[in-house]
């Protein structure tokens, strides 16, 4: 049960996140952003830490990193984060896969951060484009075919199912008008002559393989709520507050109970003057977080497009004072934010892979003591 019970000690402002007086908005947190939670009002910033040992943020520059579907057809994304609830990979394919995927164990959403294609599967053909995210129900087949190669695609494979999260007061307003949803049309697809057409099945990173001897998208038709689909991020909903800035929790656009697909997209910046428009110094006491840098900026400052990052649970991150220090100075000039972040949250720790590991970058290391 949560506390009833909230307390204020010592010189704190009179509105959260807001009103700072020169102090550091720091905030511990239960539950993500929606649980007991506990504001500090710090002199110092809670980043300016060097760290040692493998729990820190890191960053992973993807435009360098090379999954074997960047040179090979018959090759796959690059896993960069996994723990007991999912999986978070990067697919640059480069050409059409030559075989129908199945995954056995896992949803998976891809997130095309660059490039266009189709996917084909049993349900019916789904184009997309850059923004577009594809849902993908466990075990449905289908065949990525892009139509160029410079895709760039963030795929989250989670083990329980991803739904759309209740909209409760919000109604048909968020997160997204399902009028706009596209649903492939049924399809019955010729296929191209081979004698086998082979589904490769995932499975925990391993593959088995079943054949027919004909095209597997041949459903005339189908029914039913248990369907891929396609939405992009121009057509999601973002809320919005002129006097506080909302928690991530409001952008959640799929989610399992420890899966949490969220977004963060351009909007008008709060506007009542003392309002902190960046996010707060937080730690993140129960979730793990990844972030796509996809595009926009902030105030100004470009997002650098492509950058993974990762913040463990329990490490202080945010926006650098600088930024936070530039939003308040600019205040009067800027009326909006034009991020475009998208972010998977995970409550239980995310073990970076080797590939991973070979490509971070760190921004607290015991190198800024030199």
């Amino acid at each position: 049960m949560e506390s009833f019970v909230q307390l204020q000690k010592g010189s704190t402002p009179g509105r959260v996140h807001a009103d700072q007086n020169g102090l550091k908005d720091d905030e511990m947190g239960r539950n993500g952003f929606i649980g007991r939670q506990a504001q500090f009002y710090r002199r110092n910033d809670p980043t300016a830490f060097r760290a040692r040992g493998p729990v820190r943020d890191v960053h992973v520059p993807t435009y360098e990193l090379k999954p074997t579907d960047l040179t090979d057809p018959a090759g796959e994304p690059l896993l960069m984060f996994s723990n007991a609830d999912g999986r978070i990979s990067i697919s640059r394919r480069a050409a059409p896969m030559p075989f129908y995927v199945r995954n056995i164990d896992c949803d998976e959403v891809y997130f095309a951060h660059r490039g266009a294609g189709r996917f084909f599967t049993e349900f019916g053909t789904i184009p997309y484009r850059p923004g577009d995210y594809v849902y993908l129900p466990k075990s449905t087949t289908y065949r990525h075919s892009p139509d160029g190669d410079e895709n760039h695609l963030l795929l989250l494979e989670s083990y329980t199912e991803l739904k759309v999260p209740s909209s409760r007061a919000l109604g048909r307003h968020w997160p997204f008008d399902s009028t706009m949803v596209f649903v492939p049309e049924a399809e019955v697809l010729p296929g191209d002559g081979r004698a086998v057409y082979e589904v490769r099945l995932a499975h925990s990173g391993e593959h088995s393989w079943i054949e027919y001897d004909h095209d597997p998208c041949d459903a005339e038709g189908w029914r039913g709520d248990n369907f891929p689909f396609r939405v992009n991020i121009d057509e999601y909903n973002v809320m919005m507050s002129d006097t506080v800035h909302l928690p991530p929790s409001v952008s959640v656009v799929m989610s399992t109970p420890d899966l949490f697909l969220i977004n963060f997209l351009p909007r008008p910046a709060e506007g009542k003057p003392g309002t902190e428009r960046t996010p707060w110094y937080h730690r993140n006491v129960d979730f793990d977080e990844v972030a796509l840098y996809h595009a926009g900026d902030t105030f100004g400052v470009r997002m650098p497009p492509g950058l993974l990052s990762h913040a463990p649970q329990g490490i202080h991150h945010g926006a650098p004072e600088r930024a936070r220090e530039r939003a308040r100075r600019l205040h009067n000039e800027h009326s909006r934010v034009e991020w475009q972040v998208i972010n998977i949250d995970s409550r239980k720790r995310l073990v970076p892979s080797d590939a991973a590991r070979a490509f971070f970058r760190f921004d607290n290391g015991p190198e800024a003591s030199s």
